[in-house]
């Protein structure tokens, strides 16, 4: 209390001492003079504005402090047990299944074809069905003598069929019908006054039989796997030419210790009519064989010996190797195979038509002698030719004996009418052939593909120069173009090496003089290529319309001496689905 009161009179006299200076040094006469050389011009320094905004950087910093307090304890989730069920793979959906199609065209050398099938749907107990076609042809030809012949043909085709699905086993049958119609219109150009109706030159042949098999279903190898086939032919040309075939076989094999063994049998009984003149005709036979395949590799070894009992000839025994092997060297595109095996052809009446109908009707078409295959040795590669295809490259040699050749006959003696050159005679021969092959297919893009096939052979007969009628090449290239499924054209060239053709060889041999008209004739046809076109448009799954042109070609094709074939022909048709 002390201390302020002594202070703050302190403070009073000294701010009053100033004042007391002034008013002494204005009394003591002191004074002053100021002079201006220029007007006072005011002015004011520059100054840094100040910014109010407030400052939005926060410097006060908050440390957070936290502190976890954990207690465990074991979580025990309730659960039941239950049985998973199996996993189901369900299959594609399955197309629609058209049960029936008629196909119907008509093209020019007034050419119907009609075609007809009739199938049940799908069942699991089993299938039933139909099948029917017919083509024929009614055009003339112009032959080489300057009369025209009728060249027409027909053929007739009907199947019933039906397989039966039982517990381990399929059953299947069919009971079928074939008609064969040609006509002998080939005639020598030196008979101009042959003018025969359609009657007289019609050769027509019939075939009913009928077949029946039960195999086994067997999805392991382990389990005994079986085939038991039966079959019944009855061929007919005439009322007194005609041949019953009855027929048995089987296959019956299993895996043993990795290895697949089994054996083919057979039995064939041929029973002819009695103006033949012929004793009844058997061929059995029985094949063991062992199997094995992997990945890489895979081999058959195995034998068939076979007893044949041909027309008025005793009983001969045949013995043929079955044996082949093939090595893949670069997977599924360099696989090297070769096999060494052997057959016994038998030269049936109808074989023996779809190679050439125009054959003696005198029953020479029932005494062909069967052709042997004693050895055929093959060795060639295979695989994946990089198109989405295969290719196949392949050599063989062949001993045959008794391979038949056909010849035209001429009789100069025209009372016998037996041959005007219409008619044909059978030539055997013992030869070596030579073949190599090769095949070609795959596509291109998605749109085209491609496929191949050329065959070179070489004969060497024993009695004939020439193999007669056979080619020394020949050739077929095929494109085919598809659009969607809606246009499909396709595009094929066939070619056909030189063939040398003969008339009355049956007589080259002869040492005797002959008649002018009954000596050999050797014919010389040059290379043949033909070209084949078709199309097809699918308007809907159910109906497409189509179109074929076909012998589209620079020359005459002579598929036999004296007979040229028909020649350009051009077919439209169109196919519904039931």
């Amino acid at each position: 209390m002390i201390k302020r009161t002594l202070t703050i009179p302190a403070l009073i006299f000294f701010c009053l001492l100033p004042v007391s200076s002034q008013v002494i040094k204005q009394e003591t006469g002191l004074k002053r003079e100021v002079t201006l050389y220029n007007p006072y011009k005011p002015s004011l320094h520059e100054a840094k504005k100040r910014s109010f905004l407030p400052d939005m950087a926060d410097t006060m910093k908050i440390r957070p402090d936290f502190h976890y307090e954990t207690s465990t304890k074991p979580f025990m989730p309730e659960y039941s047990i239950a049985p998973l069920k199996a996993a189901t793979l369900l299959p594609d959906p399955l197309q629609k299944l058209y049960k029936s199609f008629v196909n119907i065209g008509m093209g020019n050398y007034t050419t119907p074809l009609a075609e007809l099938s009739i199938t049940t749907d799908r069942s699991k107990k089993g299938t039933i069905g139909f099948y029917g076609r017919h083509f024929s042809s009614n055009g003339n030809i112009e032959l080489e003598n300057g009369n025209e012949g009728f060249a027409g043909y027909m053929d007739n085709d009907a199947s019933v069929y039906g397989r039966r699905y039982l517990k381990k086993s399929i059953f299947e049958s069919s009971v079928d019908f074939t008609q064969k119609n040609r006509y002998a219109y080939g005639c020598d150009k030196s008979i101009t006054n042959y003018t025969p109706s359609r009657n007289d030159i019609r050769m027509a042949y019939y075939n009913v039989g009928g077949e029946a098999s039960l195999s086994s279903l067997t999805a392991d190898s382990a389990d005994l796997s079986y085939k038991l086939d039966l079959n019944y032919n009855y061929f007919f040309n005439s009322t007194n030419l005609f041949q019953h075939t009855v027929g048995l076989g089987g296959t019956v094999a299993k895996s043993v210790k990795g290895l697949y063994i089994g054996s083919d049998i057979s039995f064939d009984f041929y029973r002819l009519s009695d103006s033949i003149l012929a004793i009844p005709e058997y061929t059995a036979s029985i094949a063991p064989f062992i199997k094995k395949s992997t990945d890489k590799w895979s081999f058959k070894l195995g034998f068939r010996a076979l007893v044949d009992k041909s027309m008025n000839n005793p009983s001969e025994f045949h013995i043929y190797p079955d044996m082949n092997f093939s090595v893949s060297i670069v997977p599924s595109f360099i696989n090297l195979f070769a096999g060494l095996s052997g057959k016994l052809e038998k030269n049936e009446p109808l074989k023996i038509i779809s190679e050439n109908p125009f054959l003696m009707r005198d029953g020479t078409l029932f005494r062909l002698p069967d052709t042997d295959h004693e050895m055929i040795a093959s060795a060639g590669f295979n695989g994946n030719a990089g198109l989405k295809g295969t290719y196949l490259l392949s050599v063989s040699y062949s001993m045959i004996t008794d391979m038949l050749l056909y010849s035209n006959l001429i009789f100069s003696d025209i009372a016998l009418a037996r041959g005007n050159g219409n008619y044909f005679s059978a030539m055997k021969d013992d030869t070596e052939l030579l073949n190599v092959h090769a095949e070609l297919g795959g596509a291109i893009t998605d749109k085209i593909s491609v496929n191949g096939i050329a065959n070179y052979y070489n004969y060497n007969l024993s009695v004939y120069d020439h193999a007669w009628n056979k080619p020394d090449w020949d050739g077929k290239l095929g494109v085919k173009y598809n659009l969607r499924n809606k246009i499909i054209a396709g595009m094929e060239l066939t070619a056909l090496g030189e063939r040398n053709q003969v008339i009355n060889g049956n007589n080259i041999t002869v040492t005797t003089a002959l008649p002018v008209a009954e000596q050999p004739v050797y014919l010389t046809r040059p290379v043949h290529f033909n070209l084949n076109l078709s199309a097809e448009y699918r308007l809907s799954p159910i109906l497409s319309f189509w179109t074929k042109v076909n012998n589209i070609s620079y020359d005459n094709y002579y598929e036999w001496a004296l007979y040229p074939s028909q020649r350009f022909l051009c077919m439209v048709g169109f196919t519904y689905s039931l």
